[in-house]
């Protein structure tokens, strides 16, 4: 049941966050979709095979890959799905926490804050540059294959 309701939860956190920065209306459901995906993905890593840093990686990376599915289907720009499906795996909580850290006067727990912070976007720029890689070799896979079909007649 606690699944169930952290789903729910994802899919209206990405919602609200696609209301608020104007992500058109036919666009809102596909990136709920999208962000729920990701986050089962982060989900189901960070709790069963490695920690956080890997699984905001696959996570990302599945955010990356659907969300260019999802431009393809919708005929619209990739950022629209990428940035709403984007928000539960941004590391707020941690930066919050390092913020908290430094005004208490705590720099070793802001310093072990701000590392989990770093990792955590670099693990998301990865798994975007990741998402994008594939999808650019894709591309030129079907365009020589297109080339070599079309030299072969």
């Amino acid at each position: 049941m606690g699944l169930f309701i952290n789903i729910v939860c994802v899919y209206l956190a990405t919602i609200g966050f696609g209301l608020l920065v104007n992500v058109p209306k036919r666009a809102l459901n596909m990136s709920g979709i999208v962000s729920v995906s990701g986050w089962l993905v982060y989900f189901y890593i960070n709790t069963y095979i490695s920690g956080y840093i890997f699984a905001n990686l696959f996570g990302t990376f599945m955010v990356g890959i659907l969300s260019i599915f999802a431009s393809r289907y919708k005929k619209m720009p990739v950022i629209i799905f990428n940035i709403p499906a984007l928000v539960p795996l941004v590391p707020g909580g941690q930066a919050y926490q390092v913020m908290k850290s430094l005004a208490t006067g705590n720099f070793i727990l802001a310093k072990s804050n701000l590392i989990q912070v770093v990792f955590i976007a670099g693990a998301i720029a990865s798994g975007f540059l990741f998402s994008e890689f594939l999808n650019q070799l894709y591309i030129r896979w079907r365009v020589n294959l297109a080339n070599k079909k079309s030299s072969e007649k």
